[in-house]
């Protein structure tokens, strides 16, 4: 095999995309520190029994294992950067009000979560800590429209959810937890033929109720009809009143609930969505509430956040002008360089990029396309004219 060919869905980001990537790494970084949320950068890996602590098998068998060989420990590099911001809230900060933190950073799967996924995710996400009030969910909602928006992606869509209404569903019902993971399969795929074989020994009003969110999708009125058709119970109407609440405070996206959505069942506790535009093939953000993901540390405080992939949004974010530069000749020594030189840095200094064309290279073309060019001027002093 050729040294220079890379893993399956592992690939080299080139100039364009790469300027790309970052131009939206800042857009997002910057809005999130608009909403007062503070940057954290955890590590790549760790040790194996902290990263995947309280995550769930899923996310267990997308972490690649290697043995530390300073100590002999098995350690991770991360699937998924929010275990780790848990556990930084946990333990290095363990402030006892809000908390705000973000991140952006590479991740990597052992295998891609989708058809012609990237295995390599640069993960973006905020993630708000300490209050369990439905202004946090609202907020981290907001948050992740307005990253999109700053990135110039839509029109948007928001499928929303909520964790609780099929704890309630499956309370009480006496089966494992691979039997359940069957069953929460079949929901998410809306499998109605395989989710009735699944529940025909749970009780009536639980395989009712699990049959009836399969055709619970839609606008609003999915919450009235889902009101209607489930069984009562406290905790579903407190997860109806908080989907119908939440969606009446989101502006600039069609708000839209699918109530058998699971993925990230193993995550979520309360409420959770997925954003979605024309031209991405599943949801651009990710993200809702698990108050349970920092118990594991020590700290079982509510939290509530999403993420994104960096890499994904590129696709469909509009694209941005590059900023044309300016070429300037090359000149190595005498009074003439150093003049030159000067210029050259007084322009750099102003934020302008100047691209200094090496010798016998004049004629060549880079991604800058530069439409000015810094020559002399009539009286003999450095200046720059348009090409």
């Amino acid at each position: 095999m050729s040294a220079w060919v890379l893993p399956d869905h592992i690939a080299d980001v080139l100039p364009s995309e790469a300027r790309h990537i970052e131009e939206l790494r800042r857009e997002l970084l910057d809005t999130a520190r608009g909403y007062g949320y503070e940057l954290v950068m955890p590590p790549l890996l760790e040790h194996l029994e902290s990263l995947l602590t309280g995550t769930g098998e899923a996310l267990g068998l997308q972490t690649f294992k290697l043995v530390d060989q300073l100590s002999g420990r098995m350690l991770g590099i991360r699937a998924d950067t929010t275990p780790q911001v848990a556990r930084i809230d946990a333990h290095l900060l363990n402030r006892q009000g809000v908390t705000r933190l973000c991140y952006c950073g590479p991740v990597l799967h052992t295998r891609p979560d989708r058809p012609h996924a990237t295995r390599e995710p640069v993960q973006f996400g905020a993630e708000i800590y300490g209050h369990a009030g439905l202004e946090a969910d609202l907020e981290a909602l907001l948050l992740a429209l307005d990253c999109l928006k700053a990135t110039k992606v839509g029109p948007l869509t928001v499928d929303m959810a909520d964790a609780r209404i099929v704890r309630s569903l499956l309370a009480g019902v006496d089966a494992d937890a691979a039997h359940l993971s069957q069953v929460h399969a079949a929901l998410a795929t809306k499998d109605a033929t395989e989710l009735a074989s699944l529940t025909k020994d749970f009780p009536g009003a639980s395989r009712d109720g699990l049959q009836a969110l399969i055709g619970l999708y839609g606008d609003g009125r999915v919450l009235d009809e889902a009101a209607r058709v489930l069984p009562k119970s406290k905790l579903t109407q407190q997860a109806l009143d908080s989907l119908r609440w939440l969606a009446a405070h989101v502006e600039g996206a069609a708000i839209r609930f699918d109530l058998a959505d699971l993925r990230g069942y193993a995550y979520y506790s309360g409420m959770r969505f997925g954003i979605y535009t024309p031209g991405a093939s599943d949801a651009l953000v990710r993200g809702g509430r698990y108050d349970e993901v920092g118990a594991v540390f020590g700290r079982n405080r509510p939290a509530v956040g999403f993420s994104l992939d960096v890499k994904e949004l590129v696709g469909v974010a509009a694209k941005r002008a590059l900023k044309a530069a300016i070429r300037a000749p090359w000149l190595d020594a005498g009074k003439d360089a150093a003049d030159l030189g000067a210029a050259i840095a007084a322009l750099r200094g102003d934020g302008e990029t100047v691209v200094c064309v090496l010798p016998g290279h004049e004629s060549e073309v880079d991604e800058f396309h530069c439409d000015r060019e810094l020559a002399r001027d009539a009286g003999g002093r450095w200046a720059v004219r348009a090409l």
